[in-house]
């Protein structure tokens, strides 16, 4: 039998020394220190800044009617607590709603085929508006997520929890979701309507 080859461990990489002659003049000087910080200076720190609609997380561009932008993942959920979307939202904001929905989440829809033919057909429905899509690709949370940041004029309905978690990191934007069979919101200022339970 022959022998085997074991692998050393905590073997280091074999490094040629600074002294070595094949190393030319030039590349031979030692990397230059850095400063040393002084502790007396003035720190500059970056603050992300905020659009001018928010006012200490209170959202101004909010107000009836209300654009609500709608997920996938609602519109199935409020079709198995047999919910009309666009009287339910009026009956849990208490001022007209219209329903936006964009380009990716009517593709995410279309492909899931013949069984959420139901959903498809409330999404075209014509008290829905449709918003074009400009990026590439159909992967709806990202679009959404895009779009709620980049206008703080929607609130989000929707029912998955991951993009639930992404949209509570962005300030002003109301959530809509279904619990208890009917439709509720969560951030949404104190003067508007939305019920609290």
């Amino acid at each position: 039998m022959g022998k085997r080859k074991t692998k050393k461990f905590a073997s280091m990489k074999r490094m040629i020394s600074l002294k070595d002659p094949r190393i030319k003049e030039k590349d031979r000087a030692k990397v230059q220190e850095t400063k040393k910080k002084d502790p007396s200076e003035i720190k500059e720190k970056e603050v992300p800044k905020y659009p001018s609609c928010l006012f200490f997380q209170y959202n101004t561009q909010l107000g009836p009617p209300y654009h609500i932008l709608v997920d996938t993942n609602f519109i199935n959920f409020s079709i198995k607590a047999k919910l009309d979307i666009v009287q339910s939202m009026m009956d849990c904001l208490y001022a007209k709603c219209i329903p936006c929905i964009t380009d990716c989440v009517m593709a995410e829809i279309e492909k899931l085929g013949m069984k959420y033919r139901v959903a498809l057909r409330i999404a075209k429905d014509l008290r829905f508006e449709r918003l074009p899509c400009t990026h590439k690709g159909t992967y709806a949370d990202d679009c959404l997520v895009q779009r709620v940041t980049q206008h703080k004029c929607y609130i989000l309905a929707t029912v998955d929890r991951d993009l639930k978690r992404r949209i509570r990191k962005i300030p002003g934007v109301p959530i809509m979701y279904i619990s208890n069979h009917r439709f509720n919101i969560e951030r949404m200022p104190d003067d508007y309507g939305a019920p609290r339970f």
